[in-house]
């Protein structure tokens, strides 16, 4: 038999930590390698973690709605074959029996291993507790290892160690009352004995610091009560607590402003309808307005890229690259923000095809962490629900978002060498929403001027 930890996986450039939000497994139940044994969570994706060997699972080390940070062991799965498992373990392990001369050899290496963590500089991915920035500060310039933060109590929430634990036992240490660091690593060599010489302590059960994530901490007010007990008293879901917070936050964060143009898109609307269906039998794909208008966006984006930058206290962060953000309505009432990575790289095509396969992932509930990751400026399409033109919230902490409203037949003036007259024409209103703390009137008025150019200047010839 040997023991194999499940650890959370890497799930993209920018995912850091995620919230187990149900266990599919039970302790002492049977793994088949692949078969997921627990869902989590990110800011707004749902993923599973599947076993990379089969077994039987016999420990969970964290709990639902605890949160993990990646390379983090959760679970420990017994399995019939040899397999290698960390030194962290090993270093909590008992051995039942006189080990043999490899089986001393190897506790020797361990032995070893643990005295060179503990005077190398701290690494600490490898714990499995969570240890917030300043305490990992305080520890690296105090000298304090990561075997004396794991064995500090913590007084903070979940026994997290907290600034002032970390700093009374630093003074400890300096005064005599607690070991110092090399007494600490002789004591955890120690925990690897024969039987005979020490009893069987039992493993280590690691309680995780809950999630903090916006508006989803519960709070201490009780249920409300319905006064006349026909009102249905219904808790918020996950995501709906987190896009609370996410939208609450913002307008705390960013001075909003709007400015509004109108459009005619009829030279769009007529194209679409004569190449559509020859589209789809070329490219298998449906071709929607959205892919159009996320073009002209991408492209007024680098012509002002003033409006894909990002504000980070009292600093600027001009971004790179161009990723659209196209808000999704889920089939649950939610909402989810996928991106479009380098958007201004692509045609036509690739557009569509990058907005159909979010928008088809939204819906099943198949998108990666990563897909939402990114973001450097978002559209939102009210018009779906047939709203003329909205005020949408900024996606933090980006500095502005364009809302698409519902494309209508109106009565027009047009303009003709032959002189004006009243035709029917479709329109639509672009709502543009920034941040006035960095985009002024005349950035945010001229970026959404210049995407209704690109629009009504849309070449009708060409091809897709």
């Amino acid at each position: 038999m040997a023991r194999f930890e499940l650890k959370l996986p890497k799930m993209g450039e920018s995912v850091a930590e995620a919230t187990i939000t149900n266990w599919l497994k039970e302790v002492g139940d049977k793994i088949e390698a692949d078969e997921a044994v627990l869902e989590i969570a990110t800011d707004k994706v749902d993923s599973e973690v599947p076993s990379e060997v089969s077994g039987t699972l016999v420990e969970k080390l964290f709990g639902k709605d605890d949160l993990v940070q990646v390379g983090q062991t959760i679970a420990i799965i017994e399995t019939e074959a040899g397999v290698e498992i960390s030194s962290s373990f090993l270093v909590d392990k008992v051995i039942e029996d006189e080990p043999a001369p490899a089986e001393a050899a190897e506790i020797e290496k361990t032995i070893e291993a643990v005295q060179e963590t503990a005077a190398a500089p701290q690494d600490f991915s490898t714990s499995d507790k969570f240890f917030s920035p300043l305490v990992k500060n305080i520890a690296k310039e105090e000298g304090v290892s990561i075997v004396e933060l794991e064995n500090m109590q913590g007084s903070g929430k979940d026994g997290r160690v907290t600034k002032e634990d970390i700093l009374k036992h630093i003074e400890d240490r300096k005064s005599g009352v607690v070991a110092t660091p090399k007494a600490v690593e002789e004591t955890a060599a120690e925990t690897i004995v024969p039987k005979t010489e020490q009893p069987k302590a039992a493993e280590p059960k690691i309680s995780a610091p809950k999630a903090v994530e916006p508006a989803v901490q519960k709070s201490q007010q009780t249920v409300p009560v319905s006064v006349n007990g026909g009102d249905e008293i219904i808790e918020m879901d996950r995501m709906r607590k987190l896009i609370s917070g996410y939208m609450v936050a913002s307008v705390q964060t960013s001075a909003h402003v709007q400015s509004f143009i109108e459009v005619d898109v009829t030279n769009i609307v007529k194209w679409r309808d004569k190449v559509k269906t020859a589209f789809e039998k070329r490219e298998g794909e449906k071709l929607t307005f959205t892919p159009i208008m996320m073009e002209a966006v991408a492209k007024a984006l680098k012509d002002f890229p003033g409006m894909n930058i990002s504000v980070d206290g009292e600093y600027i962060i001009k971004k790179k690259n161009i990723n659209l953000g196209m808000a999704a309505a889920l089939p649950n009432g939610n909402l989810i923000v996928p991106v479009i990575k380098n958007a201004d790289q692509l045609n036509l095509v690739g557009m569509a095809k990058a907005v159909n396969d979010l928008g088809n992932r939204a819906k099943a509930g198949k998108l990666k962490p990563d897909d939402t990751q990114g973001g450097t400026y978002t559209v939102t399409n009210v018009g779906t629900f047939g709203s003329v033109f909205g005020t949408p919230i900024i996606n933090q902490p980006q500095v502005g978002i364009l809302a698409l409203g519902a494309i209508r037949k109106v009565p027009a003036v047009i303009e003709t060498p032959e002189g004006d007259f009243i035709g029917i024409r479709q329109k639509m209103f672009l709502s543009h929403s920034y941040d006035h703390r960095v985009v002024d009137g005349a950035l945010g008025g001229s970026f959404v001027k210049r995407v209704a150019e690109y629009l009504e200047a849309f070449d009708v010839e060409r091809d897709f």
